[in-house]
Order: structure tokens, then sequence, then C-alpha cells
């Protein structure tokens, strides 16, 4: 494992340790994201960067407590992960996701947590199952190209689940985008589907996710970014104007 050390970052000094997936801090997308993270910071959110002994960013993790959780997801006393990244693929099977788990871990059992437990897809924007398999997590659920993993120290505790989030997409005829301000490139992606829509002559209804609530009720499993016409789930994750241009011609 090359050397490296974790930084949690906090509203004190977010400014500049920055989110890590944007680190201009004074472009609107990050202010966005900071005013989300200061507030589920309040609910128990961290997140954690990964540096090198030269102060270089090597990766990073999100986590909170599973009730306060963005995903559709069930899982009383334990710790949810949200993100995970290793930056570089130079710097991947060097033990530093095994760090930042560790670290996610030591924090759930400092809380008397029961577990662990995390979403994963082979598909766009989530971890592979397989790093979190190496690390003593099983697959506890499954929905769609979505898994959920868990490791639990409490064998009495009840596994975590998936709540069915295809029941909710019948409410949403016509077309619908749904978004959150977790992720700070959603912001930019709602402008640009917007335009499009309007070039289109598209009534694009636009609902903000403002609570953990909220997202685990969205009709999506990523929760956080939704876009729907006529009741079916056409993208669960931010996409360009030229993407979104390509939707409209297959659908229409």
């Amino acid at each position: 494992m090359i050397p490296a050390k974790i930084i949690e970052v906090t509203p004190n000094n977010v400014e500049k340790e920055t989110l890590f997936c944007i680190k201009d801090m004074k472009k609107p997308e990050a202010k966005s994201k900071q005013k989300w993270f200061e507030k589920r910071y309040k609910e128990g959110l961290k997140l954690k960067i990964l540096k090198d002994a030269n102060d270089k960013m090597l990766g990073f993790i999100e986590y909170i407590p599973a009730s306060n959780a963005w995903r559709p997801v069930e899982a009383d006393n334990f710790m949810f992960i949200h993100c995970m990244y290793i930056y570089a693929k130079k710097h991947r099977n060097l033990g530093l996701g095994a760090m930042m788990l560790k670290e996610a871990e030591n924090d759930a059992m400092s809380k008397h947590m029961d577990g662990l437990c995390v979403m994963t897809s082979k598909g766009s924007w989530m971890a592979d199952k397989r790093l979190f398999e190496k690390h003593g997590f099983n697959q506890v659920d499954a929905r769609g190209r979505f898994e959920l993993m868990s490791k639990k120290w409490n064998a009495q505790a009840p596994d975590p689940s998936l709540i069915d989030w295809t029941t909710k997409q019948q409410n949403y005829m016509g077309w619908h985008l749904l978004y959150a301000d977790q992720c700070p490139w959603h912001e930019k992606s709602v402008e640009a589907l917007l335009n499009v829509a309007m070039d289109h002559g598209i009534d694009l209804k636009i609902t903000k996710i403002n609570t953990a609530q909220e997202a685990k009720n969205a009709p999506s499993g990523y929760g956080g970014f939704n876009l729907l016409y006529n009741g079916k789930l056409l993208e669960d994750h931010y996409i360009s104007n030229t993407r979104f241009r390509n939707i409209i011609r297959k659908v229409l």
C-alpha cells in the first residue's frame, strides 16, 4: 500500500478540502453540493478524502446512517455507503479501498451499529460488488441492475433490503425529471435537459428531491436522478443534452 492519509471534510474545512468530485468550490454546482453536504452533515453524513504524502487526492468515501441514506434502502442501525471511488487506475488494487472501508466500519462500530451496507452495480455510477465481496460483504437483495451488499457483525440483526422503486414509476405521466443536489453535476444536467425540452416543445416537469425520505421513495434505484416518460424510467443518472435528444427521438 502506498503511504496515504484520510482527511475528514467538515462544514468548517470544505472550502479548503473541496468535495473531491468537484474541485472548484466557486462554481454554482459546487455551492449546491456544499449546501446539501452541510445539511446532511448534521444528519450524520461523513465525507472523507484519501490523500498521499504530498496531499494529492487519491479517492474518497461518503457514508451516512442508513435511516438517512439517499437511496431506496431499509437498513435499521446500519451505516450506508453512498459513494466510494479511487480516482486513478494505477492506485487501484493497492489496498486503498480497504483502508476507506475500514474507516467506515470503525465509525459504524463506534456508534454501536450492526453493520455496513452499500448498493452496487455493473452499470453506470456505482461500484462493482467484487470490491466489497473481497472485504466480507454478502449480497442480501437485488433489483434490476442493482445489488445490495451487506457486512454485519451482529448476526441477530435483520438483513438490509431494497425498497421497490418500480411501483412509484406509474405516478409520473408525461415528462418528469426528479433530482437531488447530492451530485454536483445534476444541476448542470437539469439545465441542459430543460433547454432541450423547450426546443422540442416538451413540458418537462422538474421536481427537486430535498430529503432522504423523498430520495428513498424516488422512482429509481439510484434515487438522486430520475428521468421518466409516461410511467417509464428512461434514465437513473445524469445525462447530456445530446443523450436526451436521442431519447426524445426514440420515444416520440
